[in-house]
């Protein structure tokens, strides 16, 4: 029987740690048969592990690595913490035995400080996207997808993600019909569309208040719905087009046009979560030019479709979407 090890260190997140024990629990051999045996190590077995509003107390140690086919690296509550002592030595030697690591979500900075992830691209949650790769500048960050699988080492991305990471292993172990019954049981799809970008808060670069540019910021997101052009964002700020786009790129770190872009994609997203409007709607609404031009530049913010944002956000019964 394929053993997955979840290694739980102090301060482990619990959902971390119990998604993919659930999962591969969950998993069923066409004849019935646990397709996985699940053990919960520490670095000492029985030691007390703090798990944020709880303890627990891991029946396996470190030793119980070495014999896992699996081994998950749940995240902890400060990422950034060295690694207990023993703890990379394992793992390392896990790796060169053949042994699968995967990582749940901050669990990334875990396997990352083992040096294994070096030269090869991760991603975790994408709000510790940025200090992952300033921490690990040898590993290629992707912040925008729910899982990465390199073969033998895998990262995902919020926890939620674990779910599609470990349903994506069982697949890979034992065939789409053990891996759907899985997400069955999980009461989730097999595959979700979109990745990780779907549900970043695509908030604007910060402006200091009282820059120059503040009002006329105020005016592009009253007036976003409108068919603007550069020369008419220029003509309301009283300069030239050349002169506006410096000084945008001095304090936003960004063009007037990709700001407006910006603007318009968040308010169709609130549109979507909150309307039962169709998408010709919210495309004039949020100002875009067209339907095509609204899906267009939502799937390349987004990372996905407004009909597929619209049901992960409101579920099935939300209005129609074209």
């Amino acid at each position: 029987m394929h053993t997955v090890a979840v290694l739980a260190l102090d301060q482990v997140i619990p959902f971390d740690l119990s998604a993919p024990i659930d999962v591969f629990g969950w998993a069923r051999l066409p004849d019935g048969r646990e397709a996985y045996r699940v053990r919960v190590c520490a670095v000492e077995a029985g030691r007390e592990v703090g798990a944020g509003p709880f303890t627990l107390r891991a029946p396996h140690g470190l030793p119980a690595l070495a014999e896992a086919d699996t081994i998950i690296l749940p995240g902890v509550a400060d990422p950034t913490a060295p690694l207990p002592p023993g703890v990379a030595e394992a793992l390392r030697a896990a790796a060169a035995n053949g042994t699968r690591i995967a990582s749940v979500c901050v669990g990334a900075f875990v396997l990352a400080a083992t040096g294994l992830l070096d030269g090869l691209r991760a991603t975790t949650h994408w709000i510790a996207a940025p200090d992952l790769a300033a921490l690990h500048p040898a590993v290629t960050v992707d912040p925008n997808v729910l899982y990465v699988d390199n073969g033998q080492f895998l990262t995902s991305a919020g926890a939620a993600a674990a779910l599609d990471m470990c349903l994506h292993m069982i697949r890979k172990d034992h065939g789409s019909a053990v891996a759907a019954h899985a997400a069955r049981m999980c009461v989730m799809p097999l595959e979700r569309e979109g990745g990780q970008a779907q549900f970043i808060v695509h908030t604007q670069p910060p402006v200091p208040t009282g820059t120059t540019l503040e009002p006329l910021l105020d005016w592009l997101e009253e007036n976003a719905a409108r068919d603007l052009t550069l020369e008419d964002i220029a003509g309301h700020a009283g300069m030239s087009t050349r002169t506006l786009n410096r000084r945008f790129r001095e304090q936003t770190g960004t063009t007037p046009l990709q700001w407006l872009h910006r603007a318009r994609v968040r308010r169709a997203q609130y549109l979507l979560e909150t309307t039962t409007y169709p998408v010709e709607r919210i495309a004039t609404q949020a100002g875009f030019g067209s339907p095509t031009a609204f899906r267009e530049r939502f799937k390349r913010v987004a990372g996905t479709s407004p009909h597929a944002y619209r049901r992960a956000f409101q579920g099935e019964g939300a209005g129609r979407v074209g």
